[in-house]
């Protein structure tokens, strides 16, 4: 995307409202002040601050729509009594010439009905004189009665290859001014890349700065401040640590193999027209049974980055926040891409029931999330996973909106050996003294958790000797565990139910 050519051609489609929603007000107006220039438009910011201000760009001593009044030789000055909103738009509204009207940071005023009648009069005067109102806020909600005259221009994120630009410019910067050469390792730049990526550009300008400019080189401390500002930077969104070896979960066998046939092409390594790229997978299952796992060998098995998205940091309680954050947060996700997007117990974010308590917030992020899954072109696979299946709503759930509907069921005799095999290595216990056959049979109607969790007790149990765990011990905490599917054996048995009609099962 070139948000510079997109933001022209609103400008030459004369339409009456661009509203650009960036935390990046510089770089915004850095693009308006280029194209005003190309285009011999006179171009005007207002804000609370400094009132309405007039650009000058000199073309010749000759600038379009200057007021008699206006020194010719300034670059810009202040327009007399156009500090409040109102004043401003009644001045615009007065002057009648073409222009670029931006106005920075107008969000409190939309409810004044005043100000949303002038800025209709403006939009709707367009037509005859041409001028463009640009709207810059980092959150803006157009009354109804505005949005049908407005366009919306997203300011794109930076890509890898702007990233590595950025990096160059900076460590050409450093080298400049400390008449010193630069020390650039190759894996390190990488990996900050990867870390910065999903920030705006100026963040990104602004952390590879702060880690280049004492001693010119990136290291691992700047590596670990760029992730803790990004996780601040964007709430709701994290980069997981993914599994080292794909294998690292015992069972899903099906899944796996339905995963690893559509690695190919997601990742673009195979193309074929007409077919689709894969989209996401929805998780279901008791819990326990290692659907998060399955999120993480996705992206291990892939070779992809794992964010995961959390919905309750997302919530806000101011109108429009939480809708805005999920935006942002997504659209961090794409900068990303290829990457797995995991959506971790999803139902308690967007429950069915929960917009009847919560004011319809629910109901207007799962409409921004249904949107952009429907709507999204990059990379960006989900792995959603839900303990409460029968919550969802209809919509999220029906088929189109996921690739597949799985369901993680507790696991078999084989599946559970499997288990048992890869948390005793974990903890390097020796596989030699353990009948992992008889463990299987031991510990029918466990989940993998509560598998891992008796392994982890059994060494407990033993460590005041200062010994390893043996087989007897491990079989003891079996017996004193009491599982989830005997615990609350009739919701397993009513989700086994709904699934067997719905889902694909994993093993």
């Amino acid at each position: 995307m070139n948000d510079s050519r997109d933001l022209a051609a609103l400008v030459r489609a004369r339409v009456p409202i661009i509203v650009i929603e960036t935390l990046e007000e510089q770089r915004a107006l850095r693009l308006l002040a280029g194209i005003a220039e190309e285009r011999r438009l006179p171009l005007y910011r207002w804000s609370a601050a400094g009132g309405l201000v007039h650009t000058n760009f000199r073309y010749g001593g000759a600038i379009p729509g200057t007021a008699p009044a206006a020194p010719a030789d300034a670059r810009e000055w202040r327009i007399d009594d156009t500090a409040s909103l109102k004043a401003a738009l009644t001045h615009i509204d007065g002057r009648g010439q073409p222009g670029l009207y931006v106005l920075l940071d107008i969000h409190p005023y939309l409810e004044d009905p005043v100000a949303v009648r002038l800025l209709r009069e403006i939009a709707l005067d367009h037509p005859v004189d041409g001028r463009s109102l640009v709207l810059v806020s980092p959150a803006l909600t157009l009354p109804a009665k505005l949005a049908r005259h407005a366009a919306r221009l997203s300011l794109p994120l930076p890509d890898e290859a702007r990233i590595r630009q950025l990096l160059d410019s900076e460590f050409q910067l450093y080298e400049r001014q400390s008449g010193r050469p630069a020390r650039r390792e190759r894996a390190v730049e990488d990996a900050m890349v990867r870390y910065v990526n999903g920030l705006c550009e100026e963040d990104v300008r602004h952390q590879l700065r702060l880690a280049i400019r004492d001693d010119g080189a990136l290291t691992r401390e700047d590596l670990q401040r760029a992730a803790a500002y990004k996780q601040q930077s964007l709430p709701g969104l994290s980069l997981e640590v993914v599994l080292d070896n794909a294998d690292a979960i015992g069972g899903m066998l099906r899944l796996r193999r339905w995963l690893a046939q559509r690695r190919p092409v997601f990742l673009g390594e195979v193309e074929r027209p007409g077919l689709p790229v894969p989209r996401g997978v929805l998780i279901a299952g008791v819990q326990g049974t290692g659907k998060s796992l399955a999120a993480k060998a996705t992206a291990a098995a892939w070779g992809v980055p794992l964010l995961r998205l959390d919905f309750g940091a997302l919530y806000d309680k101011f109108q429009g926040e939480t809708e805005r954050k999920l935006r942002e947060a997504l659209r961090a996700a794409e900068g990303m891409q290829p990457a797995v997007l995991w959506i971790d117990e999803i139902e308690k974010g967007l429950a069915s029931g929960s917009a009847e308590h919560d004011g319809g917030v629910s109901r207007r992020v799962l409409g921004t999330l249904l949107t952009w899954m429907a709507e999204r072109t990059a990379r960006v696979f989900i792995v959603a996973t839900a303990n409460e299946v029968r919550e969802l709503p209809p919509e999220l759930v029906r088929k189109g909106r996921f690739d597949e509907l799985f369901f993680v069921d507790l696991p078999d005799a084989p599946a559970r050996e499997t288990i048992f095999r890869i948390h005793l290595n974990r903890q390097r216990l020796p596989l030699a003294a353990f009948d992992l056959r008889a463990l299987a049979e031991h510990s029918t109607g466990m989940s993998g958790a509560e598998i891992e969790q008796a392994v982890v007790s059994a060494i407990y149990e033993a460590l005041p000797d200062g010994r390893e765990p043996d087989m007897a011990m491990l079989l003891a905490e079996l017996a004193r565990t009491r599982p989830l599917s005997v615990v609350m054996a009739e919701r397993v048995a009513a989700l086994r139910a709904w699934a067997h009609e719905r889902c694909v099962l994993a093993d």
